[in-house]
């Protein structure tokens, strides 16, 4: 019987083509035009080949918002990833408590990011907030996040941790819950203590969901944007200026286009070969142990 190809089912995948196409390839295609162009006015450009890539690698502008970048990312990974494991690991496991835990840390997460910075703005003000007034009168440490880099500094930080927390909670929670109680029991039996129920059992079976929640707080504090412009501005000087406000800056205040397209694609680039980076690592971390 001889056979034959009915191709009619590729036009199910067209809808589907034609909305990552709209939404996706035509404007990054158009970026990659404009990083090879110099727009001197709508419509009129100048092709320029990798100039504006040149430019771009070696502003030391970009050198100093991209190594805050790395540091503020690094920083907030370090510290929420660990807390988040262990504030899953103390919620409670039945009950009506789960349901209370649960909403109370989403909190956090239903809040628009423009509304978080304006309540670290009024809550970290040190002549009328609360945490900026605590720390001015009943330590004494002198804090003001408008004058000192240090302070605004380490408010972002706080402010990301208080915001983004509990979406690694819920993550690590939910991998915790999908370990069959089997585990559990076999270790009871063994004798097993509560580091090496975490260390063997817990922590290897949380893998999954460990790299989601890497995966996405890495490429989300790579994207940041909103809080600290509205908190600090990206000051004082440039100390809260990240790698999504020096390029709006380039782009929407400069209107260097043709620079800020090279730049976008730099910063995809970059977000891409951590990302994946740290997907290798995860995926492999744990490996050699099993063999």
């Amino acid at each position: 019987m001889e056979k034959w190809d009915d191709n009619k089912a590729w036009f199910l995948v067209l809808p589907v083509f034609l909305v990552v196409a709209f939404s996706a390839i035509i404007p990054l295609m158009t970026v990659v035009n404009y990083s090879v162009q110099d727009i001197m006015a709508p419509g009129q450009g100048i092709f320029v080949g990798p100039e504006w890539y040149r430019e771009v690698l070696h502003d030391p502008r970009l050198h100093e918002a991209f190594l805050r970048q790395l540091i503020y990312s690094f920083t907030v990974l370090a510290i929420e990833i660990p807390l988040g494991i262990a504030v899953a690991l103390t919620l409670p496991s039945k009950g009506w408590t789960v349901s209370a835990c649960l909403v109370l840390l989403a909190l956090p997460l239903l809040i628009p990011w423009n509304v978080v910075g304006t309540i670290w703005v009024v809550f970290s003000r040190p002549d009328i907030g609360l945490s900026g007034m605590t720390i001015n009168e009943l330590l004494g440490i002198p804090y003001n996040y408008t004058a000192d880099p240090m302070d605004s500094w380490l408010t972002v930080v706080i402010m990301d941790i208080w915001h983004w927390t509990p979406l690694v909670v819920l993550l690590c929670y939910a991998g915790l819950q999908a370990i069959p109680e089997a585990y559990y029991q076999a270790a009871k039996i063994d004798g097993a203590s509560r580091w090496a129920v975490f260390r063997f059992i817990q922590l290897p079976k949380m893998r999954g969901v460990l790299m989601i929640a890497v995966l996405l707080r890495f490429m989300d504090s790579f994207m940041i944007y909103t809080e600290p412009f509205v908190l600090t501005g990206g000051g004082p000087g440039n100390s809260t200026t990240f790698l999504s406000q020096f390029l709006t800056k380039m782009a929407i205040g400069q209107f260097d286009l043709g620079p800020a397209a090279a730049f976008s694609l730099i910063y995809f680039l970059v977000i891409l070969l951590l990302s994946y980076i740290f997907y290798t690592v995860i995926t492999n971390l744990g490996k050699g142990v099993a063999k």
